[in-house]
């Protein structure tokens, strides 16, 4: 059965900028490594317009359509609902957490998606989403 994950902009970032982590954790590697398994097992890579944006706060759209290019044939788009963003707004108020990674989280749970991520704040969302890091799927 294909398998689709939604992948943090964090983590997007750490494939594009090859970062380190804290003691030199190869990010970047873990996250090629990832895409790669991605790719070889024939699953899906889900984005959502919100990802996007985030985005786009720190590259050009050009740029952002070099980043998704590799993976055109793995990718699916899907769309942010209005009642999502609502439901993001009052559970992120209520845990303390930004709101769009409560919004990540409700759309990894209502489009059932492999949610990755490495942001400390998941914890909190737990149990609207569950999250894994790169290196646990790889």
């Amino acid at each position: 059965m294909q398998k689709k994950y939604f992948i943090d902009t964090s983590i997007w970032i750490d494939l594009r900028e090859d970062r380190k982590g804290f003691n030199s954790e190869p990010l970047g590697d873990y996250a090629l490594k990832l895409f790669i398994k991605i790719m070889v097992e024939k699953n899906i890579i889900v984005i959502s317009d919100h990802i996007q944006r985030e985005l786009e706060s720190n590259y050009g759209i050009p740029e952002i359509r070099g980043f998704f290019l590799p993976f055109k044939n793995f990718l699916e788009k899907i769309y942010v609902k209005d009642e999502q963003r609502e439901e993001a707004k009052i559970i992120g108020k209520q845990k303390k957490v930004p709101k769009g990674d409560t919004l990540h989280a409700i759309i990894a749970r209502d489009y059932n998606l492999t949610l990755i991520t490495r942001d400390k704040h998941f914890k909190e969302l737990d149990v609207i989403s569950k999250h894994y890091k790169p290196e646990n799927i790889i």
